[in-house]
């Protein structure tokens, strides 16, 4: 098997040391037992599989990732649609998190820093994929159990989850075909399932529903041809952010060799780019004595037009509203 059996190799690999070395049994040491993997000098394996053996009988990281998460070796189909949709989440161009790890960079940190600061910006920390398989999961279970067609359960859908940034579908994609191009490979390569048939169903009933016009986003497609392929939402989300990440780690290099570090990120903001008040000079603390207003409230009138006062502060924070959620919702 590949140069496995080449006498120049430092042991022989058929006849190597398998399992792990035994625990001290003087003392009660800390560990975990784990069905996915275990190491040891000469092997490191996967769900029972050697990894080296894996490699050197051609298998690639699309078939890892199966068997690490799925304990699998896939389809061929299965591990080229994997490999699209890893592709296709690689790279988001000059997006809010490919800027971000740019920044990140010019403070002179260190590349594993400015890509995970890319990563943790990207939609919900890209947390919205298991929003959007629960999403999935619950009505399509809600479905079979009330013997609904899936038009009814994803009208019933998108009704329920109307203003969630998680339910697959936006203006993002009118005019990008990457969303359907995604669900087309799907189909021609025989691996889409219900949760496509699904996800295709809710942008029906969004289209309907919506005032404004919407389809099939990254988000829905890329998630629902996911859960297809048999990941779970959170396996989705481990995957895809890794996948991520090697694309803020370019945008770390070039930014690196292309560019010059800012000296522990501090850089000038020309006043060409500043919109806020005229220069004015800085009061004594005199006068301001005599102008300051209290900011406590006695009433809850006067702490409500405080509140409004202080959201008409440009950039302070106060405008942004932050809606609760009520929990007894979910239930």
């Amino acid at each position: 098997m590949g140069s496995l059996d080449d006498p120049r190799l430092p042991y022989d690999y058929k006849n190597r040391e398998r399992g792990t070395v035994a625990p001290d049994t003087t003392r009660q040491p800390f560990r975990w037992a784990s069905e996915v993997a275990y190491k040891n000098v000469h092997r490191i394996v996967t769900r029972g599989y050697d990894t080296t053996e894996l490699v050197e009988a051609g298998y690639g990281i699309e078939d890892v990732i199966f068997i690490d998460f799925q304990s699998r070796i896939p389809l061929i189909e299965e591990a080229k649609m994997l490999s699209y949709v890893m592709v296709m989440s690689l790279e988001d161009g000059l997006s809010s998190p490919a800027a971000i790890s740019r920044i990140v960079t010019k403070s002179k940190t260190l590349l594993t820093q400015a890509a995970g600061a890319s990563i943790l910006a990207f939609g919900h920390a890209y947390g919205a994929y298991t929003d959007y398989g629960k999403i999935l999961d619950t009505y399509l279970k809600r479905a079979e159990k009330e013997g609904m067609s899936l038009a009814e359960a994803a009208e019933m859908a998108v009704r329920d989850n109307i203003d969630s940034e998680a339910l697959g579908v936006s203006d993002l994609m009118l005019k990008d075909p990457a969303a359907k191009r995604m669900i087309a490979r799907a189909e021609k390569l025989g691996v889409a399932g219900k949760y496509i048939a699904f996800a295709k169903e809710i942008a029906k009933a969004a289209q309907k529903l919506f005032k404004e016009p919407v389809d099939l986003d990254m988000l829905g497609a890329t998630g629902a041809t996911m859960m297809d392929l048999g990941f779970s939402p959170d396996a989705t989300w481990c995957i895809l952010a890794v996948t991520r990440a090697f694309a803020g780690g370019a945008h770390y290099c070039e930014e690196v060799e292309r560019e010059q570090y800012i000296r522990l990120g501090q850089a000038l903001t020309p006043k060409e780019l500043y919109d806020g008040p005229a220069d004015r000079p800085v009061p004594s603390l005199e006068e301001r004595a005599k102008t300051a207003v209290s900011g406590v409230a006695k009433t809850p009138e006067e702490w409500r037009q405080k509140l409004v006062e202080k959201q008409k502060l440009r950039g302070s924070g106060w405008g942004i509203v932050e809606e609760i959620e009520d929990p007894r919702r979910k239930m």
